[in-house]
């Protein structure tokens, strides 16, 4: 089986899952996420998509002894590419 190499290579940026805005602006979000994006850009970074990725902690020893869960978290990562030299 032939494997081929990526003609991109990838960047990824964890972003916060919400932010706090100051007034009652409807498009916070995808302000937020332009400027991110925009900012990425300059260094040749073409946005390609968001995911939110599950992350379960599971609690120490002590912690699980006195009946602490796990907790389950989601992160949201912004996902970025630009071609290969």
């Amino acid at each position: 089986m032939q494997t081929s190499t990526s003609q991109y290579e990838y960047k990824m940026l964890q972003v916060p899952p919400s932010i706090r805005v100051n007034n009652s602006n409807n498009n916070a979000a995808a302000e937020y996420l332009q400027d991110v994006v925009r900012s990425t850009a300059v260094n040749g970074w073409e946005f390609y998509r968001v995911d939110s990725i599950g992350v379960v902690s599971e609690p120490g020893c002590l912690m699980s002894l006195l009946g602490q869960k796990s907790t389950s978290t989601s992160y949201y990562v912004v996902t970025f590419r630009k071609p290969r030299n």
